[in-house]
């Protein structure tokens, strides 16, 4: 649900305000093209970059690839814990999908329950929600750039097998597997989350973090 203007969102977990948003789309996908060189030591991921038809972007998919490549070829991104490599391909079979959805698709695949816009990963596949890729999340402010990041760094960090985590040390940086497009509250993030399992236990001990995007900061 969008926050109205002129309004305090209610709960972090609001959709900020801001453009227009890719309601719809097709359901299937198409690769944007682009490849880069190995990045990381360890054992190399191969990932595609991918956007639903049907849908377009701030940009165009040009950007959100590049965005995409820029964020996993960051030391401070997976590679940057010395066991994995990434590499970017357009081609064959991928490990990885890296796809950007519609509101309504990613809803689907991710599923609602928590009645706010999220994304997901679906074993080989990251799904990433273009309503929170054009609007962000309210614990980042104005701050797209990390939030995209934080966005890529989340779900891939799924798919590497991390799985969520809680607010640790109050002040802190944010654990980048906290649900931080909720909230980096954990007593807030706990009221959010009740009754819907996120594959962690959420103390409500008063701790809140600061928002980041990187798994190595």
């Amino acid at each position: 649900m969008a926050s109205q203007p002129g309004r305090t969102p209610s709960s972090s977990a609001e959709l900020p305000e801001g453009g227009p948003i890719p309601a719809t789309g097709s359901g299937a996908w198409h690769v944007v093209p682009g490849t880069s060189g190995v990045a990381g030591k360890g054992a190399v991921r191969t990932y595609t970059v991918e956007v639903e038809d049907g849908i377009t972007l701030p940009g165009g998919d040009a950007a959100f690839g590049a965005a995409v490549q820029a964020t996993l070829s960051d030391p401070r991104s997976w590679i940057g814990g010395g066991d994995i490599a990434v590499r970017r391909v357009d081609s064959g079979k991928p490990d990885l999908h890296l796809r950007l959805g519609s509101q309504q698709t990613t809803r689907a695949r991710c599923g609602y329950q928590l009645r706010v816009d999220t994304s997901c990963r679906d074993g080989d596949t990251v799904y990433l929600n273009s309503a929170r890729w054009i609007r962000g999340a309210v614990a980042f402010g104005g701050d797209l750039t990390s939030y995209r990041q934080y966005m890529v760094n989340h779900e891939v960090g799924h798919f590497f097998g991390r799985a969520h985590k809680p607010c640790k040390v109050d002040g802190g940086l944010a654990p980048v597997m906290m649900q931080q497009t909720l909230s980096t509250s954990n007593n807030e993030l706990a009221k959010i989350t009740a009754g819907v399992p996120q594959g962690t236990t959420i103390p409500r001990d008063g701790k809140v973090c600061t928002p980041n995007p990187w798994p190595f900061p």
